[in-house]
């Protein structure tokens, strides 16, 4: 590794949602040759595994009020400022030449660090609503990017359209050949987001096991299921003679998904950005507790380009899914004419345009350090 090359520290964690879309712009950074930090927590630090060898990876000190009980609670400011005291000192020791933040409680310290040093830094927002640590920094970044368009910002803050980046296992499968259904075996792709849903476990199953048996004896499932789920999703598909793979998370779910003749998932942003530049039919079940329902913003767009069939949570059981699932299944050009639906709202080159913006963020920072009088740094 270039010592002397350009440091970038990505601040992201707490879910998939987040680390998704870092671990893209870290793969195009890497090979536009800078060195890329990860600032996180433990638990941002699970959904790591894809992210390449060559990031180093920072766990830092963090903690959100919304967990744990009071003790933990009232210990969260002191946690906080200890990630945000270690964050200075390796700051201070390595600079970074812009600091980018994903969002999530861990993101706080390597911002908030970025933010008393000065030093350039801007978010990605993936949702069409900032999450509460980006709504906190938009207006101490000197830019913040948005992938939902549009993204109610703050008063007084402009963003910028770049969509939500996708990691290149995504791109490797950008508008993979789509098989339409048909009598043959299918594959159908159950997605609860990095951290599982419990309805679509309680729902999806039985939803299959309510379809023709013509159609299931067809029907392979991947149900990406919560660990404490899993084993009564997994005998009750076995118990209804279904063919099921359940597992509480999918590292291959490009393959997975590129493979599927329909996908059954929440509308994170990441999930939807996926759909989108691979290009797969999809009922949609956005998360009815997300913050300003901002997973119903993010399936507006698939859903108005008619590649994505809407089921608010209120109005999903197993008898009205099933109906969705066999109204894709049971019309092969409407399948296709879905999957390429997908395609016109997809952003492939998310990633790329997010890094164009890093690298003018740096270089700004430059101009900017150089222009400026020793004694006033």
């Amino acid at each position: 590794m270039n010592v002397d090359a350009p440091l970038l520290v990505i601040a992201a964690g707490g879910t998939g949602g987040h680390m998704f879309p870092a671990q893209a712009l870290a793969e195009v950074m890497l090979r536009r040759g800078w060195r890329v930090k990860l600032s996180t927590d433990a638990r941002g630090a699970r959904y790591t595994g894809g992210f390449p060898h060559s990031v180093e990876i920072e766990q830092i000190a963090s903690a959100t009020f919304a967990r744990g009980g009071m003790l933990a609670r009232v210990l969260v400011p002191f946690r906080i400022l200890g990630g945000v005291l270690g964050a200075l000192w390796r700051m201070r020791g390595d600079r970074p030449a812009a600091v980018v933040g994903f969002g999530g409680y861990p993101a706080i310290p390597a911002m908030a660090a970025a933010t008393l040093l000065r030093l350039p830094r801007m978010i990605h927002e993936q949702n069409g609503v900032l999450g509460r640590v980006n709504k906190l920094f938009a207006p101490r970044v000197d830019s913040v990017a948005c992938g939902t368009w549009p993204t109610d910002l703050p008063e007084g803050v402009a963003g910028v359209d770049v969509g939500n980046p996708v990691r290149a296992a995504v791109l490797d499968r950008a508008g993979a050949g789509y098989i339409a259904p048909g009598d043959y075996p299918m594959s159908i792709l159950v997605m609860g987001g990095s951290q599982g849903a419990r309805i679509l476990s309680d729902v999806v199953p039985e939803a299959v096991a309510l379809m023709r048996d013509a159609a299931r004896r067809n029907i392979r499932v991947s149900h990406q299921a919560r660990a404490e789920d899993a084993e009564r999703v997994t005998a009750f598909y076995a118990a209804h003679g279904i063919d099921a793979d359940v597992q509480p998370f999918f590292r291959d779910v490009p393959r997975r998904m590129s493979e599927a003749q329909l996908v059954i998932s929440r509308a994170g942003a990441s999930s939807v950005a996926d759909l989108s530049v691979i290009g797969r039919p999809s009922i949609l079940v956005p998360f009815a507790a997300a913050t300003a329902d901002h997973q119903s913003a993010n399936a507006r767009a698939l859903v108005d380009a008619g590649a994505a069939i809407l089921i608010p949570e209120r109005r999903l059981n197993a008898q009205a899914l099933a109906e969705q699932i066999m109204l894709v299944l049971d019309n092969p050009q409407g399948a296709e004419d879905m999957a390429r639906a997908a395609l016109t709202v997809g952003r492939p080159d998310a990633a790329q345009t997010l890094a164009d913006m890093v690298e003018t963020l740096a270089e700004s920072g430059r101009t900017r350090t150089r222009n400026t009088p020793k004694g006033r740094r």
